[in-house]
């Protein structure tokens, strides 16, 4: 039997598949079930403060509250993720997508030409 041979500097550690489990089914209705009591939650708070007179600052501090929560605090970030802004990464290096001033000018053909 003839073995397929190895290319050069290929290390010869078997490939790992790494499953992620998926949610089960009563997680995710779960999830659901407590997202949706959430709305109701802020719908009859809303409207107690509507009764109130104070339905626009509920409102308002409502949306301060879920911009809050929904932003990540810096010990969140994994290991080795890099930030949307590029001065925040180390050696201020841009993310694959980034467009740069340069390559702007590139294509937009405004360089000078390097005889003139």
């Amino acid at each position: 039997m003839l073995e397929a041979p190895q290319p050069q500097g290929s290390t010869s550690q078997p490939l790992r598949n790494i499953a992620i489990p998926l949610p089960s089914a009563w997680d995710q209705s779960f999830l659901t079930n407590i997202t949706f009591l959430k709305v109701l939650l802020w719908l009859v708070l809303l409207g107690l403060f509507v009764e109130l007179e104070f339905g626009l600052a509920y409102f308002v501090l409502s949306l301060f509250y879920w911009m809050y929560v929904g932003t990540r605090g810096p010990e969140e970030k994994k290991e080795g993720e890099k930030s949307a802004y590029s001065v925040f990464n180390p050696g201020c290096e841009a993310i694959q997508g980034t467009l740069t001033a340069e390559q702007l000018e590139r294509e937009l053909q405004l360089r000078p030409l390097a005889g003139r």
